[in-house]
């Protein structure tokens, strides 16, 4: 079997125009990103219409897996083959400086074009069901129960090919105009973390049932950023 290359080619649609330094199309950095975030934004085309909403989703090796109701007319337009645009990001940090032009934000972002497929094998269903399931909280899939098949029968999974791809990556001090540097002005980094707190049972969780594993693992960990793979290991 050939190797995947390194990097994902550039295209002309998703070649980075502005600021090209921070432009990313390696598949190490695309990939960290995915999986530390836990939304994704979907553009599509319906009726005439953009719509951008916002999904839960998994990676699985070359392909982004998408699920939601078999009667959405966002996942009919994407099975019937319209063009999507699906991004993820993450804020990690206010840049402040001292004058509005150049204030900024640290992030992390990728971009996803193509056109995606319905996954209809009933056991790729199954795993991809189970793959977004433990990108949400690594090994949750095998602490709930198995779907029940008229659960699957009414919800439909998509992949997208991790094909046409492009990271982009801003991080480090505010970059003021060296005019604007001896003002009396703080300037610097204000960083924004997500930690996930205490779990919250369910009100009708019977007594002696304790959080699982899936769910401990969780506690006390950054919901975005620091994690690797599905969650934080």
């Amino acid at each position: 079997m050939t190797e995947a290359p390194e990097a994902y080619p550039p295209t002309d649609r998703t070649t980075t125009q502005r600021v090209k330094h921070r432009a990313a199309y390696d598949r190490e950095t695309v990939h960290a990103i995915l999986d530390a975030g836990l939304v994704c934004h979907v553009g599509v085309e319906v009726d005439g219409q953009p719509y951008v909403v916002p999904m839960a989703y998994g990676r699985d090796g070359e392909r982004l897996l998408l699920h939601g109701s078999a009667a959405s007319r966002l996942m009919e337009a994407l099975a019937g083959g319209a063009p999507a645009c699906v991004t993820v990001t993450h804020v990690d940090g206010l840049v402040l400086a001292r004058s509005g032009f150049s204030s900024s934000m640290n992030y992390r972002s990728v971009m996803v074009l193509g056109r995606a497929r319905e996954v209809t094998d009933p056991e790729d269903k199954a795993r991809a069901l189970d793959r977004i399931a433990d990108h949400l909280a690594p090994g949750r899939a095998r602490e709930q129960r198995p779907a029940e098949p008229k659960e699957i029968a009414a919800t439909r999974v998509l992949e997208l090919p991790l094909e046409e791809v492009s990271a982009k990556v801003r991080s480090g001090p505010p970059q003021d105009l060296p005019k604007d540097v001896a003002l009396p002005i703080w300037a610097g980094v204000l960083p924004l973390h997500a930690v996930a707190g205490d779990p919250e049972p369910a009100p009708d969780l019977p007594d002696g049932v304790a959080p699982s594993e899936a769910v401990r693992r969780w506690h006390g960990h950054p919901v975005t950023g620091a994690r690797t793979g599905a969650g934080p290991r």
